[in-house]
C-alpha cells in the first residue's frame, strides 16, 4: 500500500477529518455522552451524519469535535438549542476571520514593490 494508491477498508481516508468513519454508538461513547445527544443535535442541524448503505448514521472526525463543543456547552446548562446557535456562529466567526487574513495577505502582497 503507498500513499499514490491507498487500499484496505479506509481507502487511504485516515487522515480525512471528513472521512464519516464513527458509528454513533462509537461516537457517543467517544464523546462521553449518549445517542440521543447525537440525535439532538442532528435534528437541531448543528451536524448532519452520513447514512451508510444500511441507514445508519455515520461521523467524521470534525462532525465529533463540532459536537463536543456543543456537548461542553450544554454540560454548563445551555439549551441544546442554544449551544448548537453558539457552535454555528463560531465557526462562521472562524471561517469569516480565515478568509479575511487571506484578503489581508493579498492585499499586503500587491501593494508591496516588487524586490529586486
Amino acid at each position: 500500500m503507498t500513499a499514490e494508491n491507498p487500499t484496505g477498508p479506509l481507502g487511504g481516508h485516515l487522515d480525512d477529518d471528513d472521512f464519516p468513519a464513527y458509528t454513533m454508538g462509537r461516537a457517543a461513547e467517544m464523546l462521553g455522552t449518549t445517542q440521543g445527544f447525537l440525535r439532538a443535535i442532528g435534528e437541531a442541524r448543528l451536524i448532519t451524519p452520513l447514512r451508510s448503505a444500511g441507514g445508519h448514521r455515520r461521523y467524521s472526525r470534525y462532525q465529533l469535535r463540532v459536537a463536543a463543543r456543543a456537548r461542553e456547552l450544554v454540560d454548563q446548562g445551555t439549551p441544546i438549542e442554544s449551544a448548537c446557535r453558539i457552535v454555528i456562529l463560531e465557526d462562521q466567526l472562524e471561517e469569516a476571520q480565515r478568509i479575511n487574513a487571506e484578503y489581508r495577505r493579498a492585499a499586503e502582497s500587491a501593494s508591496s514593490p516588487p524586490s529586486g
